[in-house]
């Protein structure tokens, strides 16, 4: 691979991890950090990436400055012929004009320069398209752009106008006696500067009495500013002539100067490399910064999501141990299982003789279908108001976590959607849920009683009444009652598990148990999962990926690496 199609590899390696970490959470510095990433893109896209593609391209010259500067007049009167509108209403470009020699329209295609603008050969004013001029009066190998104003009054002209001098070879900045102390256009030649960008500074519509006094001033500035090596020129005022141009000696001396560039190849070259080296240098070391944020916003947004996931994880453990631990064997449930086994009766009994209880058992629940029933509903409303109030007890937790940060409000406040209370639908949900897993405590039983129904004992308990009991002994699963509890709920389950002893025998009703229990878990994971997602899906679409800062750090890393490595073989700074 050659030393440039390394280099172009990692500069669309660098793209595409900094187009992986969109700094979606207005955290301290984001902001900043978001229109940094989306400049460093913008430039990668617009220009390194077609320009290392296209090396020999003509040198691209951006003509851009403050409002009222005279840009298109002086692009016009450069160009010897009317190519762009200049005029006194504010703003004037729009949309920017790309003027060429006929025999090098081929350069500026839709895959070169600028790749994301459409192309169009007429006058425009429609977003992101750049008409193209062609012009036998500049010579090959330039093209000048004429771009709208860095102070514009219209946003999409400001970020439109910063965007073409991103993919500028050369900067021909344009200021006037009265506009050039202005801070905006001084941001941009800083960045110039900072990215060693070449420039040229055009001082235009001069009076000839201010010429001396402002150009010094200017030529100081220019020096302070790290910009002392880069060429100032004078545009004096004078008349505008009948075809909207200066006189030609006014832009004598910058039209020669552009024409000799671009009759040197050497030299246009060298502002090419000058450019080009010094922005791959500045966006290999400013994505370090947006990968700083990204850690940022990928540390938020993991928290983000552990308050969540802990907030259900605690729902659901705590659901878990009261459908093991007794809890349910209170209230309409214990007095619903009473009814049916007579526990009072049976209660003493088993304390006295525990090898007659199963004789008992099948006399005590004979002929008691109605009340297996009523266990049946007791469960099933017991079981939803569980899980109903675990529902919404872990929606507030998780609530009440994102509030304490400013992140996390803003995801809450996202939509209309009330993500503080369990979703509308989880109580019927739930509803559902417990009686599909009823029903399946129900099939097991049958399934398991498959060649025993036709036993007495079966036949006394049935279906209903064995799968309640089953329901009893998984409510019981852990043996964690204590005190009074352990007598009346723990009794309560033990006639349960003698009972269904009694048809299928121990080993058959401790693997029974385990299966509901089982179950139960399955359902009651996948209920307060879904209720989960309605945050974490807040949080997914977010877009922050794991592992995108590093991404970002090593792909910054690969283009420093490429830029030395040429470096040292060439004894020089170019990169291209």
């Amino acid at each position: 691979m050659t030393e440039s199609n390394r280099m172009l590899t990692a500069l669309i390696q660098l793209r595409s991890a900094l187009q992986e970490v969109p700094l979606p959470l207005d955290l301290p510095d984001a902001d900043a950090q978001r229109t940094a990433r989306t400049e460093m893109i913008d430039q990668l896209e617009d220009y390194m990436i077609p320009r290392l593609t296209t090396i020999d391209a003509p040198l691209l010259a951006v003509v851009g400055g403050s409002t009222g500067a005279g840009k298109s007049t002086l692009v016009n009167s450069m160009v010897g012929q009317q190519v762009t509108q200049a005029g006194l209403l504010r703003p004037t470009t729009m949309s920017p004009v790309l003027v060429h020699h006929p025999d090098d329209g081929h350069w500026f295609g839709q895959d070169r320069i600028l790749p994301d603008f459409t192309r169009t050969t007429k006058a425009t004013n429609a977003p992101y398209t750049i008409q193209l001029v062609p012009s036998a009066n500049v010579p090959r190998g330039l093209a000048i752009v004429d771009a709208p104003d860095v102070d514009s009054v219209e946003e999409r002209n400001r970020n439109l106008s910063a965007q073409l001098l991103a993919a500028a070879d050369l900067w021909l900045f344009v200021t006037s006696a009265a506009r050039y102390a202005d801070q905006v256009p001084w941001e941009f030649l800083k960045q110039a500067a900072d990215r060693n960008a070449a420039v040229a500074v055009v001082l235009d519509r001069t009076p000839a009495e201010a010429v001396e006094t402002v150009a010094t001033h200017l030529a100081r500035m220019m020096a302070s500013r790290g910009l002392k090596d880069s060429p100032l020129f004078i545009v004096h005022e004078g008349p505008i002539g009948e075809s909207g141009l200066l006189p030609p000696a006014n832009v004598a001396d910058i039209r020669g100067w552009l024409q000799s560039l671009a009759a040197d190849s050497e030299a246009r070259a060298a502002v090419v490399r000058q450019t080009l080296n010094g922005a791959i240098r500045s966006v290999s070391e400013r994505a370090y910064a947006v990968a700083n944020a990204a850690q940022e916003q990928e540390s938020s947004v993991t928290a983000l999501r552990e308050e969540v996931e802990s907030a259900y994880a605690a729902a659901t453990a705590a659901v878990h141990e009261s459908t093991a631990d007794g809890t349910l064997l209170r209230g309409e449930v214990l007095a619903r299982w009473q009814e049916f086994v007579g526990t009072g009766e049976l209660l003493r009994s088993l304390e006295a003789q525990v090898g007659r209880i199963r004789d008992r058992l099948v006399n005590a629940v004979k002929g008691k279908p109605q009340q297996a029933q009523r266990v049946q509903v007791a469960v099933e409303a017991g079981l939803e108001t569980l899980l109903v109030e675990h529902a919404e007890h872990a929606a507030e937790q998780a609530a009440a976590s994102w509030r304490s940060t400013a992140q996390g409000k803003a995801l809450l406040a996202a939509d209309d959607v009330d993500l503080t209370r369990a979703s509308r639908e989880f109580r019927r949900k739930a509803e559902q849920a417990v009686r599909e897993w009823q029903q399946g405590v129900f099939e097991m039983v049958r399934t398991e009683g498959a060649d025993k129904r036709g036993t007495a004992r079966f036949l006394a308990f049935g279906v209903n009444g064995l799968g309640v009991s089953l329901m009893v002994v998984a409510f019981a699963h852990t043996g964690g009652l204590a005190g009074a509890e352990a007598g009346i709920a723990g009794g309560s389950a033990v006639l349960g598990q003698k009972l269904l002893e009694a048809v299928f025998g121990d080993q058959a009703v401790r693997s029974l148990t385990q299966r509901a229990r089982d179950d139960l878990e399955r359902r009651v994971g996948e209920l307060l999962d879904v209720e989960k997602a309605r945050y974490l899906t807040r949080v997914d679409a977010l877009g922050v990926a794991a592992g995108g800062p590093e991404r970002v750090r090593s792909a910054a890393r690969r283009v420093t690496d490429e830029r030395f490595a040429h470096q040292q073989r060439h004894g020089g700074g170019h990169s291209a």
